[in-house]
């Protein structure tokens, strides 16, 4: 799945920032803190080493001990300026305050004293920075989770150890798996769970709201290179105005898996033992894949629009053999 350019940049300067204050840095520890492998971190660096102030001469460029690099550890030297405090305007500041306080509402914070310390610590710094125009804002969230159960996956994420759940799926079947976790994300009100099942061999998502139960085991995870497509904050389509829009799938019973592999809102169990399900996403062209790989198992697909880019993109690729 190709990487949005805005989420690159912000990533970018987030690096710049925290090797500022950091200091020298081994490269796999600073390509875990970012959510990324180490050759992409590497890429980030080849990209910043070309990226500077006006003038872009190698007085103006970002640069780094390019000999430390080679022994894997990443330096700054020379940030250009990019580590200076931002100057915010009353509505960024606003934004921002709006922001930070849906964030302290939901479970995920709550269920984290020291990650609910810094979300309180900056609100309460940009609150004062913003005088009056922050009391207008009252911003709150709130979900089905177990804080308990958040409390205990943010622990095991955070020192990197297997989690044992009690896990109810969409066709109301308790089990109990082993999972090596991997991030903890939030969707349509939803938060997931995105880890290794070593039930059942693979990737998984886990609704947290269908978790009954989470114990903490003393076993550190596996090493496993993250697939790309973990990325369930961007699983549906987008209209032209960059609104997600629905989108229902009905599938054959062999298919159960998307009930589980993807954060649906909805599933509906039909008379002759197939299923439909409900999503959103902002990328078509993750669900024009999704069918195509698994067209055998998909029965109908609303709306029309998505069938028809499904169907169009499966004349291309047939096309392109007939030219080969």
């Amino acid at each position: 799945m190709a990487e949005r350019a805005d989420d690159r940049l912000v990533r970018l300067l987030g690096i710049v920032a925290y090797l500022d204050g950091a200091g020298p840095v081994d490269v796999e520890e600073l390509a875990h803190r970012f959510g990324v492998t180490p050759a992409r971190l590497r890429e980030d660096i080849d990209a910043l080493w070309v990226s500077g102030t006006p003038g872009y001469m190698p007085d103006d460029l970002i640069d780094f001990d390019a000999f430390s690099l080679e022994e894997g550890l990443v330096s700054l030297t020379q940030s250009r300026g990019l580590t200076r405090p931002l100057r915010l305007g009353t509505r960024e500041a606003v934004a921002l305050v709006a922001a930070l306080r849906a964030m302290s509402t939901t479970p995920a914070v709550q269920a984290d004293p020291a990650r609910a310390a810094v979300v309180t610590g900056a609100l309460d710094k940009l609150t004062a920075a913003t005088g009056e125009a922050a009391s207008a804002v009252d911003v709150r969230l709130g979900g089905p989770e177990d804080v308990a159960t958040l409390g205990v996956l943010s622990q095991a994420l955070a020192a990197g150890r297997r989690v044992r759940l009690r896990y109810v799926d969409a066709a109301d079947v308790t089990s109990e798996r082993d999972v090596d976790p991997w991030r903890l994300l939030t969707q349509s009100g939803a938060t997931y769970l995105v880890g290794w099942c070593h039930r059942a061999g693979g990737r998984r998502t886990f609704r947290v709201d269908r978790v009954l139960g989470a114990e903490l085991l003393d076993v550190p995870v596996e090493a496993r290179g993250t697939d790309a497509d973990v990325d369930v904050a961007a699983q549906v389509v987008a209209d032209a105005a960059g609104r997600a829009r629905e989108a229902r799938v009905r599938w054959r019973s062999a298919a159960r898996w998307v009930a589980e592999e993807v954060p649906v809102e909805e599933v509906t169990d039909l008379a002759d033992g197939s299923f439909e399900v409900r999503l959103r996403v902002t990328n078509p062209a993750w669900l024009r894949r999704l069918l195509l790989t698994h067209a055998v198992d998909v029965l109908a697909v609303e709306p029309p629009q998505v069938a028809a880019e499904v169907a169009a993109a499966a004349r291309e690729a047939l096309g392109a053999y007939d030219e080969g």
